[in-house]
């Protein structure tokens, strides 16, 4: 891949901590993780990325950070962390982590530093009122759990601002002093070799917090200063961020206007991802047709990340309250499935009942559809959710790697692992692991091992265009193709029930011996186009014709 690498790649997310567990001790590690390495390699891995890895006092599941230039003891040293990208290197898997700089942990020594005295070098790398701010209780990111977003302290005698939980306060982005440390982290990690990073909470990093002021104003300029900072330092480094944002917006987190891409490389799709969920508990596509036709337009250079489960709830404020309630009542019908009243805090293969041809027709679209693939761990394997943790710690239970005690993951005591195991019902581990599905030809990871070669063989999904098929459809089925360079591929998914047969006969002239590459079931030869059948919860991939030059 060349300076666009991340046009072609399938990103893997994962938590260190919950994936495996090399000296006992009930957490997981970076040794563990490059021991796991040939396993993601298999699966077709072409990118890893990272959960927080700082050192952390875990307030906030590591967002809560006390030491940007450093590894979590929990989880090796600085050494580990290069043998990690060496090791990854040597199996084409590039490496990006988390970038949390909206804020820090208080227990930050810029923090302790800046609380302690007004004349603190560090005061001003937060942001303070000395009067009790009239936003007080607005802006929460985490309803029910969070009551405010401005905390007294004490010691300092003021008000400081929190977005997140009181104890991560906000850094202050209009101090270039601030500016520049986050330059200086980013050209460390860079130097030692990661390859990106993905942003947290972006919308958040630029904004110029004003006490009183709900909507307070966002600096652009710094996203634009950032990319530059990170082009210089490694030209083929990418900054992929989460910007949950009307869809207006978006065009200027990728850049400043007239094409320009000078900012962000990749974003997050979570209208296209909200709409995927409303389409598949409708058993309807339009949704997914409005959200193609809806989403602004990308500067060259610009990308989606594509998803169906992140490492946080299902995020579905982006939809109606109308379809929010549909979308509840076919993935989370309970009340302790949802949280923070806007999400679903469930693993993709409970919310489809475990049903194997709708957990492969979801991940089909997701993987099809515009963009850079990202999966969460365990999603491969149908892994599923502990609703007895609290919150988000339901879907970040540790990676199902065999029979043995724990799943694999620790040989720990129990008591004394990170999270429990899954050890209940049908996602038990004891059902669902890696050990088991390797050796089955049949088995969901075989699928997606299959799924992603596949992938990669077709760079048009990435690298070139998504549009949807407009000619008349059976109820269901959606029909997309992405052209690119390098050829045309076609893809019908049934999301109802019901066998259809679709008429793509339109498409024939550009045809050149078709074929089907991918599919849920054998359906003989393509054919003229003009009869595709497609079962219900069917999908194909059709080559439709190939360049050779490109």
């Amino acid at each position: 891949m060349g300076d666009r690498w991340y046009s072609e790649a399938v990103v893997y997310c994962l938590d260190i901590d919950t994936f495996a567990d090399s000296n006992g001790d009930g957490i997981g590690d970076i040794p563990g993780l490059i021991g796991r390495l040939d396993y993601l390699a298999r699966l077709g891995v072409t990118c890893l990325w990272l959960h927080p890895v700082h050192p952390s006092p875990n307030g906030d599941d590591g967002y809560d950070v006390t030491d940007f230039y450093n590894i979590d003891p929990r989880f090796g040293t600085l050494g580990d962390f290069a043998e990690l990208l060496h090791q990854a290197e040597n199996r084409g898997i590039r490496v990006i982590i988390d970038l949390v700089v909206n804020h820090t942990s208080d227990q930050h020594p810029w923090f302790q530093s800046a609380r302690s005295s007004p004349d603190s070098p560090y005061r001003d790398w937060y942001v303070w009122s000395e009067h009790e701010p009239a936003d007080r209780h607005q802006g929460m990111v985490f309803p029910g759990e969070q009551h405010e977003t401005w905390t007294y302290d004490r010691t300092a005698k003021a008000w400081y601002y929190h977005r997140f939980y009181k104890f991560q306060p906000d850094l202050n982005i209009a101090n270039p002093a601030v500016r520049a440390e986050i330059k200086k982290i980013v050209s460390f990690w860079l130097q030692l070799g990661v390859s990106g990073f993905r942003i947290d909470a972006a919308p958040f990093i630029i904004e110029l917090t004003e006490p009183g002021n709900a909507d307070s104003p966002k600096d652009f300029a710094f996203l634009t200063e950032l990319r530059q900072h990170v082009q210089w330092r490694r030209g083929d480094g990418v900054l992929l961020a989460e910007a949950n944002v009307e869809p207006d917006q978006l065009p200027v987190y990728f850049g400043d206007g007239a094409g320009s891409a000078n900012r962000l490389h990749m974003l997050f799709d979570f209208m296209l991802n909200g709409r995927l969920m409303l389409a598949l508990a409708r058993q309807d596509p339009e949704p997914i047709i409005d959200a193609l036709r809806d989403t602004p337009a990308l500067p060259e250079g610009g990308q989606w990340a594509t998803f169906l489960r992140n490492h946080d709830e299902i995020d579905l404020s982006r939809l109606t309250a109308e379809q929010r309630n549909q979308v509840y009542a076919e993935f989370g019908p309970d009340e302790e499935m949802r949280l923070y009243g806007r999400g679903i805090r469930r693993r993709f293969a409970s919310m489809l009942g475990n049903d194997r041809r709708r957990i492969e027709l979801a991940y089909s679209l997701q993987f099809t559809l515009r963009g850079t693939p990202v999966l969460r761990y365990g999603e491969e394997i149908g892994m599923g959710e502990d609703l007895s943790l609290p919150g988000r710690e339901a879907i970040r239970t540790p990676m199902q790697w065999s029979y043995q005690p724990n799943a694999g993951f620790s040989t720990a005591e129990e008591e004394k692992l990170v999270r429990p195991v899954v050890d209940k019902g049908e996602f038990a581990y004891q059902k669902v692991n890696v050990t088991a599905q390797r050796s089955d030809r049949n088995s969901l990871l075989s699928w997606f091992e299959r799924m992603i070669r596949t992938l990669r063989e077709a760079p048009e999904v990435g690298n070139g265009s998504c549009t949807h098929i407009d000619v008349p459809m059976p109820p269901g089925v959606l029909a997309h193709r992405a052209d690119g360079p390098t050829g045309t591929m076609v893809f019908l998914h049934n999301l109802g029930t019901t066998d259809a047969e679709v008429d793509l006969g339109v498409l024939a002239p550009e045809a050149d011996l078709p074929v089907d590459v991918l599919s849920d079931r054998h359906y003989g030869e393509v054919g003229k186009l003009d009869a595709l059948k497609v079962a219900g919860y069917g999908y194909r991939w059709i080559r439709l014709c190939r360049s050779w030059s490109a």
